[in-house]
């Protein structure tokens, strides 16, 4: 049966190191976050999980253009969340710090609560059953 609702998720870190940050900095963490604020983005950051792709695979899983696709990217990569990699003709990405996982995880975790307690929604955000292995 899927669980729902009762993984703790990450842990946040004691001290809040968004608090009293200047403008400046704030306008960095604001394009951080912008660069997860389109689905396209997010459901390459969860193809990246199970590793490197290049650029036609990851607009073939997505069902977009290799032009899309590669727009994302290099907006992914100026932001730091992917990295690319050269080989021959053929580029990869991959994902350059896992960290975004919990980030990500954070969000999905407190929107299905939201979800739970308006009692609708909650199964877009339940995991499905694991599969037994024999």
């Amino acid at each position: 049966m899927a669980t729902f609702g009762h993984h703790p998720g990450p842990r946040l870190p004691s001290i809040s190191i968004m608090e009293n940050l200047p403008a400046q900095a704030l306008e960095h963490v604001a394009d951080y976050f912008q660069a997860l604020a389109e689905p396209t983005r997010l459901q390459i950051l969860n193809l990246l999980r199970g590793g490197e792709h290049n650029v036609g695979e990851l607009a073939q899983s997505c069902g977009c253009s290799v032009a899309n696709i590669s727009r994302h990217l290099s907006l992914l990569t100026r932001r730091g969340l992917v990295r690319r990699e050269s080989r021959g003709t053929a580029v990869y990405y991959q994902i350059a710090d896992k960290a975004i996982y919990a980030l990500c995880d954070l969000v999905c975790g407190n929107i299905a609560r939201q979800f739970e307690r308006a009692g609708d929604g909650r199964e877009m955000f339940a995991r499905p059953a694991r599969k037994r292995v024999r």
